[in-house]
């Protein structure tokens, strides 16, 4: 294992052990939410209960993840990388291990929203090691190399939990999440070195962590990059939790052709994100935002049009979709290293914050389709909307369309 000494000096070219471990540990949310989506109409049959309540236990991992990351951000600045995240992930094990033996919905419920604030240690903790060895573009590219591994999550956990959960029903599918939880704890017991050293960490307590939000939010520019990835997960959540019911209700897939499409633009997503990891080497993360944003708006456009008359059938949902969660992957490594480049002296705190605002907008869109009607024109509406959300935000809070502003 590396000393924390030797990890200090690291400023070059990351090691591909040190990218798969970070990925493994951000991809953890990913991970808990889409290995169990193929399982949504069954939950809702089997503890009898509304579509709209089955989704809201999506919308359970997300707020938990806001919830958990404001906490654990902080946390890591005074305590180190690694205390957190640990306890964070045995929090995700115990809450995966109840969730097999949960009576109904809203303990479920419940169980979610504890399983998203233990995943989130793993997510701020990967970001504020990043942030301990890179900046600037060097960072990006790390974060979009992330999304390489995050990328097996829609690729790979569908496909997967649709076989458990065939083979032994919804609940199996909790009994290998505690397992993974398990497996992510002993890699970073042995392989991740501490990366923040005592003299760095911060001594002012809590008051000090609510003062370093204070800074943060009082940065305009900041919070305008860190609501960019959130309104970038907002828009792939709203396509997340509205998949398995305008695909497999909608279009009458099957759980494997569900999980089968749901791979297919988990491919998109990670062909983005690695073309953005070779951009960033030619162009400034916030020019790329610049161009990324308008792309993106245009192709929701398309997706609404197509959903609101039906054009082309399920080929016809599938390409501007595809496009556009391809285009969208490449706005949040961006935001997020500019954001985080900003406030390195409290990398976690601002991690914490840059997640929370993750989560926390994703929570709070990714019902609205299951609200709006539970169809493909619900789903392009609400990720329209969103989508043009994102392009005020890059217009009015950052300097990318400014002649003045900074390249980022």
């Amino acid at each position: 294992m590396e000393s924390v000494t030797d990890l200090a000096r690291h400023h070059g070219r990351p090691s591909a052990k040190f990218v798969l471990m970070v990925g493994l540990m951000a991809a953890l949310p990913a991970v808990t939410t889409d290995m169990y989506l193929p399982s949504l109409p069954e939950v809702a049959d089997d503890l009898d209960t509304t579509a709209s309540l089955a989704q809201a236990t999506i919308t359970g991992v997300l707020i938990g993840g806001a919830v958990g990351q404001l906490i654990t951000g902080p946390l890591s600045d005074r305590y180190g990388r690694r205390r957190p995240v640990l306890i964070g992930i045995a929090l995700h094990v115990v809450a995966s291990l109840l969730c097999i033996v949960t009576p109904g919905i809203l303990p479920l419920l419940a169980l979610r929203v504890i399983q998203g604030v233990g995943n989130a240690a793993a997510t701020v903790t990967a970001m504020a090691v990043i942030r301990d060895r890179y900046s600037g573009s060097t960072a990006a590219a790390i974060l979009s190399r992330l999304m390489l591994v995050i990328g097996l999550g829609p690729m790979l956990a569908p496909t997967a939990g649709s076989f458990i959960a065939g083979l032994a029903g919804w609940r199996a599918v909790f009994a290998v999440l505690a397992l993974i939880g398990v497996a992510l704890a002993v890699l970073i017991w042995f392989r991740l070195p501490e990366s923040l050293p005592p003299e760095r960490r911060r001594t002012d307590g809590v008051g000090g962590a609510m003062k370093s939000y204070g800074v943060l939010l009082r940065d305009r520019e900041f919070m305008a990059l860190t609501l960019l990835p959130g309104l970038g997960l907002g828009a792939l959540m709203s396509y997340v939790a509205g998949s398995p019911f305008v695909l497999q209700g909608g279009y009458g897939l099957s759980e494997t052709e569900f999980a089968l499409l749901f791979a297919l633009n988990g491919v998109g997503l990670v062909l983005g994100t690695q073309v953005n990891a070779s951009l960033v080497r030619r162009f400034a993360p916030l020019h790329i935002i610049r161009v990324a944003v308008p792309i993106a708006l245009v192709l929701a456009v398309v997706l609404l049009v197509v959903t609101s008359r039906d054009l082309g059938g399920l080929i016809g949902l599938l390409v501007p979709l595809w496009l556009l969660l391809t285009v969208n992957s490449v706005v949040p490594p961006n935001a997020s290293a500019l954001a985080l480049s900003r406030h390195g002296e409290r990398a976690g705190s601002a991690a914490a914050l840059i997640g929370a605002m993750q989560a926390g907008v994703a929570g709070v869109v990714s019902p609205l389709v299951g609200l709006l009607g539970e169809d493909a024109f619900a789903m392009a509406t609400v990720i329209l909307a969103v989508v043009a959300l994102a392009f005020v935000v890059v217009v009015v809070g950052t300097p990318a369309y400014r002649r003045t502003g900074r390249a980022g």
